[in-house]
Protein backbone atom coordinates (compact mmCIF):
# COMPACT_ATOMS: atom_id res chain seq x y z
CA UNK A 1 0.00 0.00 0.00
CA UNK A 2 0.98 3.55 -1.09
CA UNK A 3 1.54 6.21 1.84
CA UNK A 4 -0.99 8.57 0.96
CA UNK A 5 -3.48 5.63 0.79
CA UNK A 6 -2.49 4.15 3.88
CA UNK A 7 -3.04 7.95 5.05
CA UNK A 8 -6.52 7.96 3.79
CA UNK A 9 -7.70 4.68 5.23
CA UNK A 10 -7.21 4.74 8.81
CA UNK A 11 -7.57 8.99 9.31
CA UNK A 12 -11.03 8.81 9.56
CA UNK A 13 -11.53 5.42 11.17
CA UNK A 14 -8.76 6.48 14.31
CA UNK A 15 -10.47 9.70 14.51
CA UNK A 16 -13.76 8.37 15.09
CA UNK A 17 -12.82 5.77 17.38
CA UNK A 18 -11.43 8.26 19.53
CA UNK A 19 -14.19 10.25 19.64
CA UNK A 20 -16.14 8.13 20.61
CA UNK A 21 -14.21 7.19 23.36
CA UNK A 22 -14.36 10.96 24.17
CA UNK A 23 -18.14 11.27 24.04
CA UNK A 24 -18.78 8.21 25.58
CA UNK A 25 -21.07 8.55 29.30
CA UNK A 26 -19.22 5.79 30.24
CA UNK A 27 -16.05 7.89 30.31
CA UNK A 28 -17.68 10.52 31.48
CA UNK A 29 -18.32 8.18 34.25
CA UNK A 30 -14.59 7.15 35.15
CA UNK A 31 -14.42 11.10 35.28
CA UNK A 32 -16.98 11.13 38.03
CA UNK A 33 -15.90 8.70 39.92
CA UNK A 34 -11.95 10.27 39.56
CA UNK A 35 -13.53 13.57 41.53
CA UNK A 36 -13.99 15.41 38.57
CA UNK A 37 -17.42 17.70 38.78
CA UNK A 38 -20.06 17.59 35.86
CA UNK A 39 -18.83 19.04 32.68
CA UNK A 40 -16.00 19.16 30.61
CA UNK A 41 -12.86 19.31 33.81
CA UNK A 42 -11.98 15.31 32.94
CA UNK A 43 -11.90 15.95 29.74
CA UNK A 44 -10.10 19.04 28.90
CA UNK A 45 -7.48 18.32 32.54
CA UNK A 46 -7.07 14.43 31.25
CA UNK A 47 -6.29 15.17 27.57
CA UNK A 48 -3.99 18.53 28.04
CA UNK A 49 -2.77 17.33 30.88
CA UNK A 50 0.28 16.11 29.32
CA UNK A 51 1.57 19.51 28.55
CA UNK A 52 1.86 19.78 32.38
CA UNK A 53 0.79 22.67 34.72
CA UNK A 54 0.23 25.39 32.05
CA UNK A 55 -1.70 28.35 31.59
CA UNK A 56 -5.25 28.42 29.62
CA UNK A 57 -4.08 30.68 27.12
CA UNK A 58 -1.30 28.12 25.97
CA UNK A 59 -3.27 24.54 26.20
CA UNK A 60 -5.86 26.78 24.20
CA UNK A 61 -3.20 27.65 21.95
CA UNK A 62 -1.93 23.84 21.61
CA UNK A 63 -5.24 22.25 21.36
CA UNK A 64 -6.72 24.90 19.28
CA UNK A 65 -10.38 23.43 17.48
CA UNK A 66 -12.09 23.98 20.88
CA UNK A 67 -13.74 26.87 22.19
CA UNK A 68 -11.87 29.24 24.89
CA UNK A 69 -14.36 29.40 27.23
CA UNK A 70 -14.66 25.57 26.95
CA UNK A 71 -11.10 25.27 27.44
CA UNK A 72 -10.93 27.43 30.21
CA UNK A 73 -13.87 26.36 32.05
CA UNK A 74 -12.37 22.64 32.11
CA UNK A 75 -9.23 23.14 32.68
CA UNK A 76 -10.22 25.74 36.02
CA UNK A 77 -12.36 22.96 36.90
CA UNK A 78 -10.57 20.09 36.61
CA UNK A 79 -7.38 22.08 38.37
CA UNK A 80 -9.22 21.91 41.44
CA UNK A 81 -9.11 17.45 41.27
CA UNK A 82 -5.74 16.97 40.98
CA UNK A 83 -2.17 17.85 39.48
CA UNK A 84 -2.05 17.81 35.48
CA UNK A 85 0.34 15.15 35.66
CA UNK A 86 -2.13 12.89 37.55
CA UNK A 87 -4.98 13.91 35.49
CA UNK A 88 -3.12 13.10 32.14
CA UNK A 89 -2.05 9.25 34.46
CA UNK A 90 -6.25 9.08 35.07
CA UNK A 91 -7.05 9.80 31.50
CA UNK A 92 -4.77 7.51 30.14
CA UNK A 93 -6.13 5.18 32.65
CA UNK A 94 -9.87 5.34 31.10
CA UNK A 95 -9.20 5.40 28.09
CA UNK A 96 -7.21 1.67 28.36
CA UNK A 97 -10.03 1.22 30.62
CA UNK A 98 -12.30 1.96 27.43
CA UNK A 99 -10.24 0.02 24.46
CA UNK A 100 -10.56 -3.31 26.83
CA UNK A 101 -14.70 -2.77 26.39
CA UNK A 102 -14.80 -1.39 23.04
CA UNK A 103 -11.99 -2.97 20.99
CA UNK A 104 -13.34 -6.79 19.07
CA UNK A 105 -12.00 -9.46 20.66
CA UNK A 106 -10.59 -11.27 17.92
CA UNK A 107 -8.17 -8.32 16.04
CA UNK A 108 -4.61 -9.11 16.60
CA UNK A 109 -3.70 -6.33 19.22
CA UNK A 110 -0.32 -7.64 19.39
CA UNK A 111 0.50 -6.77 15.91
CA UNK A 112 -0.77 -3.44 15.49
CA UNK A 113 0.72 -2.11 18.72
CA UNK A 114 3.66 -3.44 17.25
CA UNK A 115 3.43 -1.20 14.06
CA UNK A 116 1.33 1.71 15.70
CA UNK A 117 4.51 1.66 18.05
CA UNK A 118 6.97 1.78 15.10
CA UNK A 119 4.44 4.57 13.67
CA UNK A 120 4.97 6.43 16.91
CA UNK A 121 8.75 6.10 17.61
CA UNK A 122 9.67 7.06 14.52
CA UNK A 123 7.47 10.80 14.43
CA UNK A 124 9.38 13.74 14.09
CA UNK A 125 7.09 15.86 17.22
CA UNK A 126 8.30 19.59 16.73
CA UNK A 127 6.08 21.59 16.82
CA UNK A 128 3.64 19.09 17.85
CA UNK A 129 3.71 19.60 21.36
CA UNK A 130 0.34 17.43 22.58
CA UNK A 131 1.45 14.68 20.08
CA UNK A 132 4.53 15.07 22.22
CA UNK A 133 3.02 14.85 25.31
CA UNK A 134 0.83 11.76 24.95
CA UNK A 135 3.69 9.61 23.07
CA UNK A 136 5.81 10.02 26.58
CA UNK A 137 2.87 8.78 28.38
CA UNK A 138 3.61 5.82 29.76
CA UNK A 139 2.05 2.63 27.73
CA UNK A 140 1.65 -0.96 29.97
CA UNK A 141 3.19 -3.69 27.80
CA UNK A 142 1.14 -5.99 30.12
CA UNK A 143 -2.22 -4.83 28.67
CA UNK A 144 -2.00 -5.31 24.82
CA UNK A 145 -5.90 -3.98 24.39
CA UNK A 146 -5.63 -1.13 26.48
CA UNK A 147 -2.29 -0.08 24.92
CA UNK A 148 -3.70 -0.48 21.50
CA UNK A 149 -6.18 1.98 22.69
CA UNK A 150 -3.68 4.60 24.27
CA UNK A 151 -1.98 4.12 20.51
CA UNK A 152 -5.15 4.98 18.95
CA UNK A 153 -5.13 8.29 20.82
CA UNK A 154 -1.64 8.81 20.35
CA UNK A 155 -2.20 8.51 16.41
CA UNK A 156 -5.35 10.56 17.02
CA UNK A 157 -3.12 13.51 18.57
CA UNK A 158 -0.53 13.22 15.55
CA UNK A 159 -2.87 14.10 12.71
CA UNK A 160 -5.18 16.60 14.97
CA UNK A 161 -1.67 18.77 15.69
CA UNK A 162 -0.77 18.30 12.14
CA UNK A 163 -4.09 19.72 10.87
CA UNK A 164 -4.23 22.51 13.52
CA UNK A 165 -0.82 23.56 11.94
CA UNK A 166 -2.16 22.90 8.30
CA UNK A 167 -5.33 25.15 8.90
CA UNK A 168 -2.71 28.05 10.24
CA UNK A 169 -0.27 28.04 7.24
CA UNK A 170 -3.16 28.37 4.92
CA UNK A 171 -5.26 31.01 6.28
CA UNK A 172 -8.01 29.85 8.36
CA UNK A 173 -8.59 30.25 12.21
CA UNK A 174 -8.85 27.27 13.97
CA UNK A 175 -13.13 27.97 14.50
CA UNK A 176 -13.70 28.71 10.88
CA UNK A 177 -11.86 25.28 10.38
CA UNK A 178 -14.66 23.89 12.50
CA UNK A 179 -17.49 25.49 11.33
CA UNK A 180 -16.34 24.75 7.19
CA UNK A 181 -15.86 21.25 8.69
CA UNK A 182 -18.77 21.04 11.00
CA UNK A 183 -21.10 23.64 10.38
CA UNK A 184 -22.32 26.01 12.77
CA UNK A 185 -23.94 23.98 15.33
CA UNK A 186 -21.40 21.29 15.92
CA UNK A 187 -18.90 24.06 16.47
CA UNK A 188 -21.22 25.57 19.31
CA UNK A 189 -20.93 21.96 20.46
CA UNK A 190 -17.47 22.49 20.37
CA UNK A 191 -17.22 25.75 22.58
CA UNK A 192 -17.11 28.40 19.64
CA UNK A 193 -19.85 30.69 20.85
CA UNK A 194 -22.04 32.26 18.60
CA UNK A 195 -19.75 31.07 15.39
CA UNK A 196 -20.60 32.92 12.19
CA UNK A 197 -20.83 30.92 9.31
CA UNK A 198 -18.06 29.87 7.03
CA UNK A 199 -17.73 31.90 3.68
CA UNK A 200 -17.94 29.64 1.03
CA UNK A 201 -14.63 31.05 -0.74
CA UNK A 202 -13.01 29.85 2.61
CA UNK A 203 -13.59 26.21 1.24
CA UNK A 204 -10.53 25.94 -1.05
CA UNK A 205 -8.63 26.61 2.10
CA UNK A 206 -9.92 23.67 3.98
CA UNK A 207 -9.51 21.47 1.31
CA UNK A 208 -5.83 22.46 0.93
CA UNK A 209 -5.31 22.27 4.48
CA UNK A 210 -7.13 18.34 4.63
CA UNK A 211 -4.28 17.81 1.68
CA UNK A 212 -1.60 19.54 3.57
CA UNK A 213 -2.36 17.50 7.14
CA UNK A 214 -1.55 14.07 4.58
CA UNK A 215 1.39 15.34 3.61
CA UNK A 216 2.72 16.13 6.60
CA UNK A 217 2.15 12.87 8.11
CA UNK A 218 3.74 11.38 5.27
CA UNK A 219 7.21 11.15 6.83
CA UNK A 220 5.26 8.98 9.68
CA UNK A 221 4.17 6.73 7.78
CA UNK A 222 7.19 5.88 5.55
CA UNK A 223 8.26 4.03 8.84
CA UNK A 224 6.32 1.16 7.19
CA UNK A 225 7.10 -0.56 4.55
CA UNK A 226 4.33 -1.01 1.92
CA UNK A 227 3.11 -4.24 3.09
CA UNK A 228 3.65 -3.32 6.72
CA UNK A 229 1.15 -0.68 5.70
CA UNK A 230 -1.40 -2.76 4.31
CA UNK A 231 -1.29 -5.00 7.39
CA UNK A 232 -1.70 -1.75 9.52
CA UNK A 233 -4.89 -0.47 7.71
CA UNK A 234 -6.58 -3.75 7.73
CA UNK A 235 -5.20 -3.73 11.12
CA UNK A 236 -7.34 -0.46 11.80
CA UNK A 237 -10.34 -1.11 10.15
CA UNK A 238 -11.13 -4.62 12.37
CA UNK A 239 -10.12 -2.66 15.66
CA UNK A 240 -12.31 0.54 15.00
CA UNK A 241 -15.36 -1.95 13.69
CA UNK A 242 -18.55 -2.40 16.16
CA UNK A 243 -17.93 -5.32 18.26
CA UNK A 244 -20.33 -8.07 16.50
CA UNK A 245 -23.19 -9.12 19.19
CA UNK A 246 -23.00 -12.34 20.93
Amino acid sequence: MEIFECIDAVARPLHDFGDEFMSDEATSATGLRAGFPPGRGFYCRGRFGVLGEAPVPVVQAVQGFLGPGLVSAGWSAGRAVMSAGDAAACYARAIRQWGRTHIPADVDVEHFNRLARQLIDAADADALPLFAGWRAQPCPDDDPVGAAMQRVHVLREHRGACHLAAVRLCGLTAQAAMVINLGTEQATHYGWEQPDPAAATLLPRWQRAERLTTELQAPLYAALTPQQRTEFAQLVTALTAAPTPT
